[in-house]
């Protein structure tokens, strides 16, 4: 069959949870580099839409929940299917295009990387909400989900999704590069020069915006610190700091993945009642968050990245909300 060009509309929801993002791509085909195709991708239009309040609750109830019911979870997957149909027709209607394709991802409602023992079995599992027949039925082309269950049942271990992609679009003969997304998670893509897509490193970090968001919630009723505001009126609580960079998860060699099950609420829960013991300042435990995210994001090139560069120049490159 020959490739065509294709009008694809992607669905993003993180694990931040704040709400849908909606990207109208046009990929042409291109000739293939060292075994793997590289398109052409021209974006033509991008669109954010925030969850209301109700389903944005929701939905962070349902992450990584110690118990709710079968009738909740049915709920909140039809319910963010409609979501997504209304994000996409909105987007539509703000930017007139035909679609061939559109690719879900769905909310992560719960991942976990590595084999568990289960009703006599052992494996990994994920699990994202939002009914992609819903998207179907709404704008009547074809849909495709499910990117992370089919990463884990050909070995992979579900996260993060975009190596591939960021290798077509930034690999480079003479320059290595580093693609460091800080949402909810952080997680990297580095690509040494002149690799190959096996020589390509991709893993989570650890946290990003996750912990920094939860303790703008609990001690300032803000959604996120805008801007890092409130953190700036802080200090950072170095014993605090480096007594959490000796966890066990920074220490995992890749690849190795993350969600709210290491760094949800009852991790910030943790972090907080450690800041509370050093300072009673609420602006110190957002410094220390924040100074978290980004001191792991250090600690991970250091000690799994560097060296694999092979002395070559290397450009960092930072995106997703926590780069703001």
């Amino acid at each position: 069959m020959t490739a065509k060009t294709m009008i694809v509309a992607g669905i993003m929801s993180g694990t931040s949870a704040d709400g849908v993002d909606i990207a109208l791509v046009r990929i042409t085909p291109g000739r293939s580099r060292r075994g793997v195709a590289r398109p052409s991708l021209t974006l033509l239009a991008h669109e954010g839409f925030p969850y209301p309040a109700p389903l944005r609750r929701a939905v962070l109830a349902a992450m990584n929940a110690a118990s709710t019911s079968t009738a909740e979870l049915a709920r909140l997957h039809w319910r963010l299917g409609l979501e997504y149909s209304e994000a996409v027709s909105k987007t539509l209607k703000r930017h007139r295009v035909k679609l061939d394709l559109i690719g879900c991802h769905g909310q992560t409602l719960y991942h976990q990387a590595r084999p568990t023992a289960y009703a006599g079995r052992s494996f990994a599992c994920t699990w994202q909400a939002g009914e992609a027949s819903a998207l179907v039925a709404a704008l009547g082309v074809p849909v495709v989900s499910n990117f992370r269950p089919a990463d884990m049942l050909a070995g992979g271990q579900g996260a993060p999704l975009v190596p591939l992609l960021d290798y077509v679009l930034f690999a480079d003969a003479k320059r290595g590069r580093v693609l460091q997304n800080i949402g909810g998670i952080a997680n990297l893509t580095a690509i040494p020069a002149a690799a190959d897509p096996a020589a390509v490193i991709a893993f989570d970090t650890g946290p990003g915006n996750m912990v920094m968001d939860t303790l703008s919630q609990e001690l300032f009723g803000q959604r996120y610190d805008r801007n890092g505001a409130l953190a700036a009126r802080g200090v950072v609580l170095a014993a605090v700091l480096a007594a959490e960079l000796r966890g066990a998860y920074f220490h995992l060699k890749p690849p190795r993945t993350a969600g709210r099950e290491q760094f949800g609420r009852e991790y910030a829960a943790k972090f907080l009642a450690a800041c509370q013991r050093k300072s009673g300042k609420s602006e110190d435990a957002l410094a220390t968050a924040t100074a978290l995210t980004a001191e792991s994001i250090a600690q991970s090139y250091k000690q799994f990245v560097h060296r694999k560069m092979k002395g070559a120049a290397v450009d960092y490159i930072v995106s997703g909300g926590g780069a703001r």
